[in-house]
């Protein structure tokens, strides 16, 4: 007969809890290797901190009005639903009031929850069913990735939503229904494309009435507020930015768009399919085919509740396809895609690393019926006599570990190595922004008039330092603008005329009629960038509107 596991006695439980806090620790302490690396490359090629992305500065101005006491609005005192991302908006307004709206409060808090990513990462691993030792090489190789460390730094939105995936990863393992609910429903707000794996946790477990209730009214509850405040601002229930940029899909059906169906049905998701696979090959050279494994062992190890939800990582590049395409899973470093890689780590791990039982971790009910020394081990109870907290199992052979740490090694060299050029897109990055829009928004503050109204195709850093109020030819922020887009390049001409700004700032190749209009623009400054990276256009202008609409 099995023999129950043997419980630590009091004096063993505070050396095992040491050595729980000390792999935290170690989370930390690795993070420091890719944070170091993006900041040195961006110093080196920027020559100053920085945002990779225009958007970073949107966030900070919509955050700037919410501490000022101006609400959610980008031009003070006019509300609008212009953030896909507004828990995000909202954690930085916090930040904004506790410190100030700046940078610097930005790039900690992308940095405290990206560590808030990778330490409930390895938890999750271990609630799963993952040595301590892959657990911890699991969240380490997650720490390592260009992406995850490109939005520590980055100002956005996705290590936020990362971490409230890999909370929900955690709760689902020991089936705390609401507790995963909730997480991912609040994944939602930080990041819209997170709403996929909302069916994928339905189903994970048996589907009860109330499995189904709990999930439909958390995630009811959570996005109400935001939808009702997108269809009282912009006419919709989703923000003005999803309306202006979805190009197709369900939601652009649904705003009235038509395309050919082969491209809906066939050609888009292949494509995004496609680029799924090359950015997950860019993250790490072993991702795809590592994941094709992983997958497997993930349903022979944790059974139909860890297995269905690491099927969200196959329908991820289809979903996005079908329901509100705009750019594809690679766009921005993977910044629609980053919040899945907590999945990613958690499934390798559970495939390298797992005990091998079926079915995962055993549901709370299952554990109150069930006798101690029967139970399987679990997270959150310290066993220091074998391979991790919780394990009722002894340690495997030497040779298996020679194999896992082996694996182990490899990974870990490969991700440093991939981390080297990624460091050195997000130091051009930041040098691209910098040098154009941060630059323009600080040449419209020293030499426009306090009261200039100025429309522009890139509203974020020229709007914040600028404080003047913008017109955003785009429509993310000036959801009035969008049937005028729909006419092409002479509804924004027409728009412009109608709305008379008193200075247009715009990348010319977005708008090569409206630049040309000697008549209508007339150029005052301009910038021009000698190797872009992200940037719309390699050159900015500025004009004075010397005509409008009678």
């Amino acid at each position: 007969m099995p023999t129950a596991p043997r419980v630590p006695d009091r004096g063993e439980r505070p050396a095992a809890r040491a050595r729980w806090w000390r792999d935290d620790l170690l989370v930390v302490a690795a993070a420091l290797l890719p944070l170091a690396l993006f900041v040195v490359r961006e110093r080196q090629i920027a020559g100053a901190s920085g945002f990779p992305l225009d958007d970073s500065w949107i966030h900070l101005q919509f955050a700037r009005n919410l501490a000022e006491g101006a609400g959610f609005s980008f031009n003070p005192g006019t509300p609008v639903a212009g953030s896909t991302a507004p828990l995000w908006t909202l954690l930085l307004a916090a930040g904004a009031v506790a410190s100030s709206p700046s940078l610097e409060m930005a790039k900690a808090l992308g940095v405290a929850t990206t560590l808030g990513v990778a330490i409930l990462t390895r938890r999750a691993a271990l609630a799963w069913g993952a040595r301590t030792d892959v657990a911890l090489v699991a969240a380490i190789a997650l720490l390592w990735t260009g992406p995850v460390a490109w939005g520590a730094l980055s100002g956005m939105e996705v290590a936020l939503a990362a971490c409230l995936v890999a909370a929900a990863l955690l709760a689902h393992a020991h089936d705390r229904l609401l507790a995963s609910a909730a997480c991912a429903a609040l994944a939602t707000l930080a990041r819209p494309e997170a709403l996929l794996l909302i069916p994928f946790f339905i189903f994970a477990r048996a589907v009860t009435l109330r499995r189904v209730a709990a999930f439909a009214v958390v995630t009811v509850v959570a996005v109400a507020p935001a939808a009702l405040f997108s269809l009282s601002t912009a006419g919709t229930l989703y923000p003005a930015t999803a309306a202006a940029k979805v190009e197709g899909g369900l939601v652009g059906w649904l705003g009235g768009v038509n395309e050919p169906a082969a491209l809906t049905w066939i050609r888009r998701p292949w494509t995004f399919l496609t680029e799924w696979i090359g950015w997950l090959t860019a993250t790490h050279w072993l991702l795809p085919p590592a994941l094709v494994a992983g997958l497997v062992l993930m349903w022979r190890r944790a059974g139909r509740a860890g297995g269905v939800v690491a099927l969200a990582l196959l329908a991820h590049p289809l979903g996005m396809a079908l329901l509100a395409p705009y750019r594809g899973p690679a766009f921005q470093e993977g910044r629609y895609s980053i919040h899945l890689l907590p999945l990613v780590a958690l499934t390798l791990a559970v495939a390298l690393g797992g005990e091998g039982r079926r079915g995962g971790p055993p549901s709370e009910p299952t554990r109150a019926k069930t006798p101690s020394h029967e139970l399987p081990p679990r997270d959150d109870v310290v066993c220091p006599d074998n391979t991790g907290p919780g394990r009722g199992t002894p340690a495997p052979p030497a040779q298996r570990n020679a194999w896992v740490r082996t694996v182990a090694g490899v990974w870990l060299g490969i991700a440093v190595v991939s981390l080297v050029p990624a460091s050195t897109r997000y130091g051009w990055a930041v040098q691209n922004i910098n040098a154009m829009q941060v630059h323009l928004g600080q040449w419209a503050d020293t030499n426009l008039p306090k009261t200039a109204r100025i429309a522009v195709n890139d509203i974020g850093a020229i709007a914040y330092f600028s404080r003047r109020e913008v017109i955003d030819l785009m429509g993310l922020v000036t959801p009035d603008i969008i049937p005028y887009r729909r006419q092409g390049e002479r509804g924004v001409m027409r728009y412009l005329t109608e709305a008379c700004p008193q200075y247009v700032i715009i990348f010319p190749a977005w708008f090569p009629q409206i630049a040309s209009s000697t008549d209508m623009l007339e150029p005052i400054y301009r910038v021009r960038l000698e190797r872009n990276e992200v940037a719309g256009g390699a050159e900015m202008v500025v004009y004075r509107l010397v005509r409008c609409a009678v």
